[in-house]
């Protein structure tokens, strides 16, 4: 090879080693790049790593620290919660699931009088035998092992029931333990020794205020009876003396008398009621009762007061509202007269309207509300709220004038919230008050009185009054009836109003100007003759004799019942435009009535005897004047014994029994005769008279075989229609209207 080829080989090699050389700088470069990328980032990482460790560590030190503070605070509450424990009076211990004590207060050792081995590892089973074996506990009835068997099964249970136990020392110990969910059981042993002593102390406290209750109520029954003895002669003579002829000033006296023992008997009736109530003795009769009756019945009690004063009382009872309802209607009774009687006496002129509304509930069920509203003095805002307490009334200078308990009000509320109601008042002082009470009462079986199927050409109407309310009252109730309704505030405006077409009016007795009579004899002169006009009056007796009656088609009492505009609307086109009385026998008719002379019978019926036992002579006299109208033959008995006897020597028809007698009283002497017709036969009625009116009196006369009730003082109407009631066939006539 030449050395030019040498030489060039050379050089190639050389060239080929440089290039070898500078690729490998470049891989040893990009080696030495890659390597410093790879330690930055592991550099990094390590700082990284250590700043983590630094962390935990710093976070180590502070959890031991945290740690340490929490023990130490529990260390802390324990020792609280342990003193806590020490300083309760009351025992206080813990048992494991074993039964075992883990620990106990102080007082919960002291318990078991400082025997040594009750200490925190003792089992509960060995508690209970040193209790029965030391004579720790008083077992009462029971054996010792009964009462540790009795001890064990309840502490066994899973909910152990808390249980008295008495100590040595005649402390009385309340155990409650309670089961938590691993088993561990809490006991608590608590003193109730002052609470068993109370108790006690509460105990006999309660016996002698029972016993105080009953001398109470039995010298309310007493005093009943003692005030209704003497009340029954002065009330029944003050009513004989108002049927003789009196001037006007013995009449004054008469009635002032009458009034004033009545007014006694109110108060005497409030009494009992309200010591009946206080005691929750009074006792409520639910029965079917017609409720807008029982509101006209009270009206017509009231009546006359209220006229007096010139007042007119209204009733706006929903047309479509049932009228029996099941309830007690005697004390529903004493409720409206309690209120309804508030208002006349707080009312010096204007009116008292009783509104009665109704909606039905459930089943047979209504919600009824009864509200009473005047235009009497009102009460104060503030007040109010005191009206319906014990012996309140509202004391003013307005009202001293008015006399009363100050119970009714008090007394109606008791009887509303027994029927489970309530009662409301809403007033403005000197523009009257509205009370009201709502009640829930089951509809009665029985018919209803039904809007009446009105004639055909009944369809106008026209209402004569001064009193705007009662208008109101009666368009609203014939408009729901559909008829067209005409008002006319006076006389004068009816006779000017007065057209064709016009079907009947009402007209109010008493009007200014020209008053209800004149009115229908104004009406009977012209076209309007055979329009039928009815007269509403609060006094339908005002005028039996009076001339111008012809010209009323009937007189209607004043507040005007459902039951009696049904009817008078019914019979509109039957019955013709005369009065509503029977018809007057013609001279004719007179004449030869009086010349007719009835046949003398020559066997005469006899007397109807009636027997009446009464030891009071004041009684007698007051008892015999009532009857003395009346054709019957009354004797006497002066005790239980006597009228036994005149049972049987007298045999009477009817018996007047009085209850209170010496030597044997009312309800034994009707045993007695009870027994004598068991052998005899026959039953003959036999009447309670009591001054005694304290509830369950009259439970206890009827059970003894009385037939009726009747509560001292009598009056004259009840005993008349009492023997009117119980009269037989066979005897002459009672009364010589009955001929």
């Amino acid at each position: 090879m030449s050395l030019a080829n040498k030489l060039a080989d050379e050089r190639r090699a050389r060239l080929a080693a440089e290039r070898l050389l500078e690729l490998k700088q470049s891989e040893l470069s990009a080696a030495n790049r890659k390597l410093g990328r790879h330690a930055l980032a592991l550099t990094r990482q390590i700082g990284e790593t250590q700043a983590e460790v630094a962390t935990v560590r710093d976070e180590n030190e502070k959890v031991k620290s945290d740690l340490t503070v929490a023990n130490e605070k529990i260390e802390i509450a324990e020792r609280r919660l342990w003193h806590s424990i020490q300083t309760i009076q009351d025992g206080f211990a813990f048992y494991d699931v074993d039964g075992t004590m883990i620990g106990a207060n102080t007082a919960y050792l002291g318990l078991f009088d400082g025997l040594e081995e009750v200490l925190p590892g003792v089992p509960y089973a060995r508690i209970v035998q040193l209790m029965t074996d030391e004579g720790i506990v008083n077992t009462e009835n029971l054996g010792a092992a009964d009462w540790r068997a009795m001890m064990t099964q309840r502490w066994e249970s899973p909910s152990p029931e808390p249980i008295v136990i008495r100590l040595w020392n005649q402390e009385y110990i309340k155990l409650i333990d309670q089961r938590g969910h691993g088993g561990d059981i809490v006991s608590l042993a608590l003193n109730i020794t002052a609470t068993v002593h109370y108790e006690a102390d509460l105990k006999t406290a309660r016996q002698k205020a029972e016993a105080a209750n009953r001398a109470k109520s039995a010298f309310l029954a007493n005093m009943s009876h003692e005030i209704r003895t003497p009340m029954n002669g002065v009330v029944g003579m003050a009513e004989l003396l108002t049927d003789s002829e009196l001037d006007e000033e013995q009449l004054l006296y008469v009635n002032t008398i009458k009034n004033s023992g009545e007014a006694l008997l109110v108060i005497i009736n409030d009494v009992l009621d309200y010591s009946k109530i206080e005691a929750d003795k009074l006792i409520l009769h639910p029965e079917p009762f017609d409720i807008e009756r029982c509101i006209h019945e009270v009206v017509m009690l009231l009546q006359p007061t209220a006229r007096d004063k010139g007042l007119d009382i209204l009733v706006d009872f929903d047309l479509f509202l049932p009228t029996r309802f099941v309830g007690d209607p005697g004390r529903m009774r004493q409720i409206l007269t309690n209120l309804l009687g508030n208002a006349i006496k707080f009312t010096a002129s204007g009116h008292v309207l009783i509104r009665v509304t109704g909606i039905h509930d459930k089943g047979d069920d209504f919600n009824i509300h009864i509200s009473i509203e005047d235009t009497g003095i009102g009460i104060s805002e503030d007040k109010i709220e005191h009206i319906f307490g014990e012996f309140n009334q509202v004391e003013d200078d307005r009202n001293r004038q008015f006399e009363g308990t100050g119970l009714g009000l008090a007394i109606s509320q008791r009887l509303i919230g027994k029927m489970g109601g309530s009662i409301w008042v809403d007033s403005e002082e000197g523009k009257g008050s509205v009370f009201g009470f709502k009640v829930t009462m089951a509809k009665a079986d029985g018919p209803e009185a039904e809007p009446p199927a009105l004639p055909k050409g009944l369809n106008q109407a026209m209402v004569v009054g001064e009193q705007s309310l009662n208008r109101t009252i009666l368009d609203k109730q014939l408009g729901q009836l559909g008829i067209e309704v005409t008002i006319c505030s006076s006389g004068a405006e009816a006779l000017e109003t007065m057209r064709d077409g016009i079907d009947f009016v009402f007209a109010e007795h008493n009007m200014p100007g020209m008053d209800g009579i004149e009115l229908a004899e104004a009406l009977s002169t012209g076209k309007s003759s055979e329009v039928p006009v009815f007269l509403i009056s609060s006094n339908p007796g005002f005028a039996q004799n009076d001339p111008a009656r012809q010209y009323l088609h009937a007189i209607l009492q004043k507040p005007l019942s459902r039951n009696e505009l049904f009817t008078r609307l019914i019979d509109l086109k039957t019955r013709g435009s005369q009065a509503d009385e029977a018809p007057q026998p013609t001279e004719e008719v007179k004449e030869t009535s009086q010349q007719t002379e009835l046949p003398e019978p020559t066997d005469k019926p006899r007397l109807m005897r009636v027997l009446a036992a009464e030891d009071n002579k004041t009684n007698q006299l007051v008892f015999r004047k009532m009857v003395k109208t009346l054709n019957i033959e009354i004797q006497f008995a002066k005790n239980g014994i006597e009228a036994v006897a005149a049972f049987t020597e007298f045999q009477p028809d009817m018996i007047f029994m009085d209850i209170s007698m010496p030597k044997m009283d009312g309800k034994e002497a009707t045993r007695e005769i009870r027994k004598l017709e068991a052998t005899q036969g026959g039953h003959v009625p036999i009447i309670a008279l009591t001054a005694h009116a304290m509830d369950g009196d009259s439970d206890a006369i009827l059970a003894a075989g009385l037939d009726h009730y009747m509560t001292k003082p009598l009056r004259k109407a009840a005993i008349h229609e009492r023997i009117q009631a119980h009269y037989p066939e066979d005897v002459q006539p009672i009364a010589p209207n009955d001929a």
